[in-house]
């Protein structure tokens, strides 16, 4: 009895609007980030989204786990920005920093590329290696992104090129109407 002898002053009503508001707010917190990009599909390997924020498009995939220390998770992103008029872009983040000038190479097939760098991210150097590598992509099974990391160790992280060419197909079309 008295348990509830002192809730019975409580305001009920008054801490119930205030939970409603508090999960309300919480759930639009949680809901935004998910706002901000729209899958546009999983196609085997690669997926692609849509952010209409800014707005860009991008086909992504996950590095494959390899054996050793990483710093990051790695990833490859296709990615288009139709505001400024930047189309097949590659962007990858390295699984580990790099060496000071380090060399970052991609092979796929039998080309290999050497890219630009800075940390733990690469780029193709310019919008020609943009067009050939993913052309290559879309030939090929299997890339091969090699480095030397801060701690002069060689690394290589791996990606399976199943899928990439939908996806890449699947953001370009979304961005198209951009």
């Amino acid at each position: 009895m008295r348990f509830f002898t002192a809730f019975a002053d409580f305001d009920w009503k008054r801490t119930m609007a205030w939970a409603l508001a508090a999960g309300l707010l919480l759930g639009v917190v949680q809901v935004t980030p998910a706002l901000a990009r729209s899958s546009l599909g999983i196609f085997e390997d690669w997926g692609a989204f849509r952010d209409p924020r800014l707005p860009r498009c991008y086909a992504i995939s996950k590095g494959e786990r390899t054996r050793g220390a990483r710093d990051f998770e790695p990833y490859a992103t296709v990615g288009t920005w139709p505001n400024r008029k930047i189309r097949n872009q590659i962007h990858l983040r390295l699984s580990r920093r790099l060496a000071a000038n380090g060399r970052v190479s991609l092979a796929i097939g039998g080309q290999t590329y050497r890219l630009t760098a800075g940390e733990a991210d690469a780029w193709a150097v310019d919008k020609r290696m943009d067009a050939a590598i993913v052309a290559a992509m879309r030939a090929g099974s299997r890339m091969r992104v090699s480095a030397t990391d801060r701690g002069g160790n060689r690394f290589t992280d791996q990606y399976s090129l199943s899928g990439v060419a939908t996806a890449i197909d699947a953001a370009t079309i979304a961005c198209a109407r951009d």
